[in-house]
């Protein structure tokens, strides 16, 4: 653990703040991030988190990968049209609502300093239109003086009002954005329905929640309110978390034709931080409920078991959907768990389909690697590591387990994390860990297989059932018999790429400037903003 998890540099204000040069009349300072910088002395300044550098350096990647995927698959169409392979690019405009443009157009929702669009304006290329708005105009304020210092008014728009009317008043095809920017403070869940419907086909929206406690099941009912799902408290939180997001994405989507393709989604730090493409069909849209399911998790050692709503069936050229038959092997006849006999809860429903897109994942990788120093910056160790356990996680496989939490169930020493795999590897299955917790263990193993596991770790340390109080779930698990033979001799693909190549993986979330800061005196929600609006609209 002390190997894997290592502090990276804190990035605070001081050392990013840059003094200008003696012979400087003003005695200004600047806080350089990128290629851009900020006036220290502005009260927008009050707006500038070091932590979420991370978050932005990462976007400015995601973006540029983007911008090029999107030219590659322009040139291509164009070739396609020459040969009359597809239909003509108005007519599919207007059926769908494509720009085809050569440039993109961005919207930063909440741009507080306006830092993420000028950043933008300068190292994203062909961009020809960012508006960057904010409801407060002492920042809509010190944003024009950022943009205009850092000389991209040609690129930059800043914009003062609510961010939901921002996206509203552009829903119109000609006037769609071909990325959205939605970084708020808390959740962002009342932006969702307005940004599915301001972003054009196969656009990219990039959303941020920091209300971890909601999503990860502290509050149950917020969580339904605002997202449409139980939140479940498991070790798997933070996964769980990010597949409840897409899956309230999704179904704002759906309302409209439109369906989501995850590109990118990260529990990092405090926060959520999901990239995904808006697709428009009516028709595989309707494939979205396959990706939907409940969550059963054991409330005594923790076993989870996921429930599909609907399945679909072909017959010949006919698709009918159908509801899935309720068929939850983690319950027994009394409706207990069938490995521990402790109650078990339901939660969600989540998104149950891949939430990374590999392809696009190594591609950032590449161009990572590809940086040549001086233009690597102070995050560049980090999301080099990040995005390498991203690529190594199984795609196909929601949430996952903690090895520790499980032998803590049976009392029993923990073995290390290389012989678990090796275990579950020697059997023929596959497993991983996650970006979201570095003792994870994601696989497609039943979870049988896992208590088997732990039985075996348990037997070889001498544990037994006598050290548990009646009906405890560790001593019902340990009075089962061991059912598979469980092989811990080290397998070759136990250790992962990741570490053998020792790249920071983890960072401790720890030090000064880590976690969200206070919210800002004057800031106003979306739900107040959209209030006051309707009150000057009554006062006219």
């Amino acid at each position: 653990m002390d190997m894997e998890v290592r502090q990276e540099n804190q990035v605070t204000i001081e050392q990013i703040t840059t003094s200008i040069s003696d012979n400087d009349t003003n005695n200004s300072s600047f806080i350089i991030e990128g290629s851009a910088k900020l006036d220290s002395s502005s009260p927008a300044v009050a707006f500038y988190n070091p932590a979420q550098q991370f978050n932005r350096d990462l976007t400015i990647l995601v973006l540029q990968q983007f911008v090029e995927d999107r030219k590659k698959e322009l040139e291509e169409k164009k070739c396609n049209e020459q040969n009359g392979d597809v239909e003509p690019q108005a007519k599919r405009s207007r059926k769908l609502g494509v720009r085809d443009d050569s440039e993109i157009r961005i919207l930063d929702a909440l741009s507080a300093s306006g830092l993420r669009a000028i950043r933008f304006a300068k190292e994203v290329p062909y961009v020809a239109k960012i508006i960057a708005n904010d409801f407060s105009e002492q920042a809509v304020s010190s944003m024009n003086k950022n943009i205009e210092m850092n000389g991209v008014q040609n690129l930059v728009e800043s914009r003062c009002g609510d961010a939901v009317d921002a996206m509203m008043s552009n829903r119109s095809f000609d006037k769609r954005f071909h990325a959205i920017d939605i970084d708020p403070y808390g959740s962002a869940s009342i932006f969702l329905n307005s940004a599915v419907q301001a972003v054009t086909d196969k656009g990219i929206l990039m959303i941020t929640c920091t209300d971890m406690a909601v999503l990860c099941g502290n509050t149950p009912e917020s969580c339904y309110n605002k997202y449409g799902s139980v939140g479940l408290r498991h070790k798997s939180c933070h996964e769980f978390a990010i597949r409840v997001l897409l899956r309230a994405i999704d179904t704002h989507a759906n309302c409209y034709g439109r369906y989501i393709e995850p590109l990118l989604s990260l529990s990092i730090d405090y926060y959520l931080r999901v990239f995904v493409r808006l697709h428009t069909s009516a028709f595989i849209a309707k494939d979205s409920v396959m990706k939907v399911s409940h969550v059963f998790a054991c409330t005594g050692c923790y076993s989870l078991y996921l429930q599909p709503l609907v399945k679909k069936i072909k017959n010949g050229n006919s698709i009918k959907y159908t509801p899935k038959t309720f068929d939850v092997s983690l319950l027994n006849k009394d409706g207990k768990c069938v490995h521990c006999r402790q109650s078990v809860h339901m939660a969600g429903p989540i998104y149950s389909a891949p939430i990374h897109n590999q392809h696009f994942v190594n591609k950032l990788l590449q161009r990572l690697k590809a940086l040549p120093d001086e233009k690597r910056s102070e995050t560049f160790l980090r999301t080099v590591g990040v995005l390498s356990v991203i690529a190594e996680e199984l795609p196909d496989i929601p949430l996952y387990y903690e090895y520790d939490q499980l032998m803590h169930v049976v009392k029993s020493a923990v073995p290390k994390a290389v012989d678990f795999r090796s275990a579950l590897m020697n059997a023929g299955y596959r497993c991983s860990i996650s970006h979201c917790n570095p003792k994870a263990i994601k696989t497609d193993a039943p979870t049988s297989f896992l208590w088997d596991i732990a039985r075996t770790v348990a037997k070889n340390n001498n544990v037994t059932s006598d050290r548990f109080t009646e009906e405890c779930a560790g001593k019902i698990i340990l009075e089962q018999e061991i059912k598979h033979e469980i092989i811990f001799r080290l397998h070759p693909e136990a250790l992962e790429k990741s570490k053998m190549d020792s790249l920071l993986r983890f960072q401790q979330s720890k030090g000064k400037n880590m976690g969200p800061k206070a919210k800002t005196k004057g800031s106003v929600s979306s739900i107040r903003a959209s209030f006051q609006l309707s009150q000057q609209g009554e006062k006219k």
